[in-house]
Parts: structure tokens; sequence; C-alpha cells
């Protein structure tokens, strides 16, 4: 068994230029109700997405969602479990602490035309608004260079393009779920007035790179918590890594500056020891930046999907 990239919602792929982040919870008055909005949903989902890509074909448009530990549990109490799908917890350190925010599905939604976002989100919600209550709505978009809203660029780190599915996709460890993937969303607030104070070397030194040609930094020039150091996952001697798609958002006239943080990976461990390493470690980017919401979600393969919708996974 090997990893079909037609089986996998979109996961891998370019971040986009505009973007809708979504986290709802079910509203567990009924459970027979809210399966069969699941259900409901796991089945016209794809056909939406097919039909806006038919209609707008140079948009773009790329979806993917998922589903908690709480909710798989609450949905199909009685069904295998993705390996590594729990309960995020929070991560807390000597300075800072990347909270739990619990949610039970989760959309992330992207294409060229932000019309394109917006049908497919009004689409879904006529469906499942009844049965969900809305925790978080965040639309992004993409910045100069694909840079993070903090000027740098984004995503440097992230596996090549050929190699990005063999870091975002579960593979033959957990056959049932196989061309899934593990989720991890954390909305961050920049203090941009503060970080804006910093002149330009002591920027560089915060994330590990240039901020204008995006070169590492030589070790000696870093700060000892640099972004790029405490953010990497050397388990085992070995640099394991994720597929990031951090996303920039704004409210200008309100002050309210950040960054949508997305990452997709085929071992939650991978992502889990990055966030280990960021918060215990006082990453440098923390006394700029805080962490506001922080949950893992399933992001199932397409016949998952397929099975939730008749009924075969319950």
């Amino acid at each position: 068994m090997t990893i079909d990239l037609k089986d996998v919602q979109s996961v891998y792929k370019d971040a986009g230029s505009n973007i809708i982040f979504s986290t709802l919870n079910l509203k567990r008055q009924d459970h027979d109700a809210d399966l069969d909005m699941v259900r409901d949903l796991a089945e016209h989902l794809p056909a939406f997405e097919n039909s806006l890509n038919i209609r707008y074909p140079d948009a773009g448009l790329a979806v993917a969602f998922g589903f908690s530990r709480k909710a798989w549990d609450y949905l199909f109490p009685d069904a295998k479990r993705p390996k590594e799908l729990e309960e995020f917890e929070p991560v807390v350190g000597p300075k800072y602490t990347a909270p739990a925010t619990p949610a039970d599905l989760f959309f992330h939604v992207r294409a060229k035309d932000s019309a394109v976002p917006f049908e497919l989100m009004t689409m879904v919600m006529e469906r499942i608004q009844d049965n969900v209550t809305v925790l978080d709505e965040t639309h992004g978009f993409r910045y100069f260079e694909g840079r993070a809203i903090i000027g740098f660029v984004d995503g440097t780190e992230n596996p090549s393009a050929l190699d990005t599915p063999d870091y975002a996709v579960i593979g033959d460890e957990d056959p049932a779920f196989i061309n899934g993937s593990y989720a991890f969303a954390q909305k961050y607030v920049h203090d941009m007035t503060a970080w804006n104070k910093l002149k330009t070397e002591q920027q560089e030194q915060a994330i590990g790179r240039k901020k204008f040609n995006d070169v590492e930094l030589e070790d000696d020039q870093k700060a000892p918590n640099a972004h790029n150091i405490v953010a990497q996952d050397n388990e085992g001697g070995v640099e394991h890594k994720i597929v990031r798609m951090n996303v920039p958002f704004s409210n200008p006239t309100e002050g309210v500056n950040g960054t949508y943080f997305i990452g997709y990976s085929r071992h939650w461990e991978v992502t889990k020891r990055m966030l280990e390493g960021m918060f215990t470690k006082s990453d440098r980017l923390l006394d700029f930046s805080t962490p506001e919401t922080g949950e893992l979600f399933f992001i199932p393969s397409r016949t998952v999907l397929i099975k939730i919708a008749d009924g075969e996974i319950f």
C-alpha cells in the first residue's frame, strides 16, 4: 500500500492568496443529528470543491477539512481512531504557554480569488449551521513575496516540493488512515510596535535568517533561542520536517496583526516536539508573538470521507 496523492486532501500544496480558516464546535444536542450532518457534509464537500474548480478553473481552490480527537470520539465512539490523534494539551514553558483551545471541526480553504473561498464556506454553512457554533473565523492573505507579516520569508524550512507528501501525508504505518494528515492550527497575534523597534540585525538574530535575501545566518550570529534553532525537531540525530502554511492576517485600523500557523504532518509527534522546543526554550519570537489558540485535527483522506458519508465509520 502506497500513498495516493489523488486521495489526499489539500495538505501539501500552496498556502494560497486568499484564505479562510474556520474552527467550529458541534452543538451536541442530538448525537444522531450531528452524525447525519457530518455524513451529509462528507458527501457534499467534494462535490462543492469540484463544482467550484470547474466554474473557476484559474482560482486554484484547495480545501482541507478535519476533526479533532474529541469530535472523532463523539461522532464515531466505536470506530478505529487515527494512531496519533490526541487531545492537544497546553505546552508550558518558563515564560510562555501554548494554549489548548478545544474545537471539533476545522476548515482551511484557499484560492487566488477571494470570492471562491467565500462561496465554498457559504455552501458549507448552509448545510451545517444548525448543528454547530463558530469558534473562530480568520481571513488571511498572501503578503509581499510570500513573507510573514513580520517581514521574513516564510516556509523556508519546508521540505522540497517532491518530498513534501512524505512529510505531510500518513503512510503505511497507519493503513486504515493512509493518505490522511495531522493538522495543527495555532493563531498568533504580534506586537508589531515592539518588533519594529528592533534593528534589522536584531530581528535577523531572533529569526536566524537574513531579512532581505532569506539566507540563513551562521550559528554564532543567531540568538541562542533563535526561532529556526528552537523550532527544529532533531529527534534521533535526524532533522524531521513538516509542511507549514503560515498565513498573515490583519485588522489594520484596530492594530491587530498576526500569523495563523498551520502545520501539516505525517506524524503529529514531529510537530509536537517542535512546539515543545519553541516554548520550553523560550523562542525569541515569542517575545513578540502571543498564541491565542491551539488544536490538533485529523484530515481524512478522500476515501475515508466517502466511508463517513456512506455510514461505514460509526
